[in-house]
């Protein structure tokens, strides 16, 4: 057994003491859901649970951000991240701790609130990793920073704490960790080196025509007639003008024009979603839908140039190849068969913007959240694309456990890695 080993074991033997509290977190999380930059309840109870743990606390860092210290002598530093924010969903799963919540959010629509994501899990585990170091010092060595993040969802909750002063708060890490629970069995746990979620780009593009009278279309340059012309062209971009083999996807979720069936408006909005593995092919879908866009427009005699407003940009996470190595042989031993290596996934996160600002190498990783005997269930019935519900959905809903124990011990394993090297 290495040192590393003999200390992952140390410290994950208080799992059990703590499973009640854990869980009981976890679920009071996920029953009082809070919106991007409203984790107000969230990070307090954040906040007071790090305390209690001897943590050095810093709270509404970048909003509602907050990060514990827990310096333990000389030795390596390590950053571990959870995101806390929830989504404008209304949830549908019937749990007895199900959310009822709603909130206004920051176009000032009122909205159901759901953790659809996972974000309650990734809290409750760094917040359970941040016990048992706390509890176990004898056991590892150097300096634990635990990083509660705000409105990953609205893209800037990375920003607003480095903005904020993040990188003045703390020591400068040797490495940065987080992960995220995914659709796939609980217990497991997955890893990949290299790209592993993808950019992502919102655009948000305004076109211009001519109103009139529903009956009179001759006097108008109809938007909506334009706006399907972009949709229908905007489909063969990625099929047409992106290699084979190379990943990227290219999705038109709203079209919105007019506001009764006999008023032709005088102008359309369309709103797209661009994800891709490598900054050519990004370059290569936003130049396109730039061209696609002016020439219908141009094509039906548009009074004015179109607009473009790329906003939501998540940067891509590309996975340190050293740190993801040190931390899947880490999984490797503790986990065993457990440990897997995963597909690239097309989702996207802002956590790469921390460690590229703070110039240190990072890994983001994926754990299971579903239960293992329905999954394989579906699986052998090949419908788990119809009958597993995936984050964002309505019925997302990760089994408590395995999956707060698993997580909870990715969360230290990884931390250890480093932090339970021999002095």
């Amino acid at each position: 057994m290495t040192a590393n080993e003999g200390g992952a074991a140390r410290v994950l033997a208080g799992q059990n003491a703590m499973k009640d509290w854990q869980e009981r977190f976890y679920t009071t999380v996920h029953e009082h859901p809070e919106l991007g930059h409203q984790e107000v309840k969230t990070a307090s109870a954040v906040a007071e649970e790090l305390r209690g743990f001897g943590y050095d606390v810093y709270e509404n860092v970048g909003s509602t951000g907050v990060v514990g210290i827990l310096k333990n002598g000389e030795g390596p530093v390590v950053l571990m991240r959870a995101d806390m924010d929830a989504l404008p969903v209304a949830e549908t799963t019937g749990l007895p701790y199900a959310s009822t919540a709603h909130a206004t959010d920051r176009d000032g629509n009122e909205v159901p609130v759901m953790h659809a994501c996972g974000h309650d899990v990734h809290v409750a585990c760094l917040l359970g990793a941040a016990r048992l170091l706390s509890e176990t010092t004898d056991a590892w060595h150097g300096t634990y920073i635990a990083v509660f993040q705000p409105a990953e969802e609205l893209a800037d909750g990375a920003e607003v704490m480095l903005k904020d002063g993040l990188a003045e708060l703390i020591p400068r890490p040797d490495v940065a960790l987080a992960q995220h629970v995914l659709p796939f069995p609980a217990g497991t746990v997955g890893t990949r080196p290299g790209p592993f979620l993808s950019s992502g780009d919102s655009m948000r593009v305004t076109v211009w025509g001519r109103g009139s009278h529903g009956s009179m279309p001759q006097l108008s340059v109809d938007p909506v007639v334009l706006a399907s012309m972009i949709v229908v062209r905007l489909q063969g971009v990625v099929s047409r003008e992106v290699a084979p083999g190379e990943f990227a996807v290219l999705t038109i979720g709203r079209v919105a024009a007019g506001s009764k069936s006999n008023i032709i408006s005088d102008h359309a909005e369309l709103e797209l979603n661009i994800r891709t593995f490598s900054d050519s092919t990004r370059t290569v879908i936003v130049d396109a839908v730039h061209r696609i866009v002016e020439a219908e427009c141009a094509a039906s005699g548009s009074p004015k140039p179109p607009s473009f407003d790329l906003y939501d940009h998540y940067p891509l996470t590309d996975n340190d190849t050293d740190a993801t190595g040190t931390v899947a042989a880490a999984f490797s031993r503790y986990f065993g068969d457990q440990a897997v290596t995963l597909e690239r996934q097309s989702a996207s996160e802002d956590f790469s913007e921390i460690p590229d600002a703070l110039g240190v190498p990072y890994t983001y990783w994926g754990i299971g959240g579903i239960d293992p005997e329905t999954y394989a269930k579906a699986k052998a019935a090949g419908r788990v694309s119809t009958d597993i519900p995936a984050n964002h959905s309505p019925d997302f809903a990760p089994v408590i456990e395995p999956t707060l124990e698993t997580g909870t011990a990715a969360a230290v394993v990884a931390a250890l890695a480093w932090l339970g090297q021999a002095r």
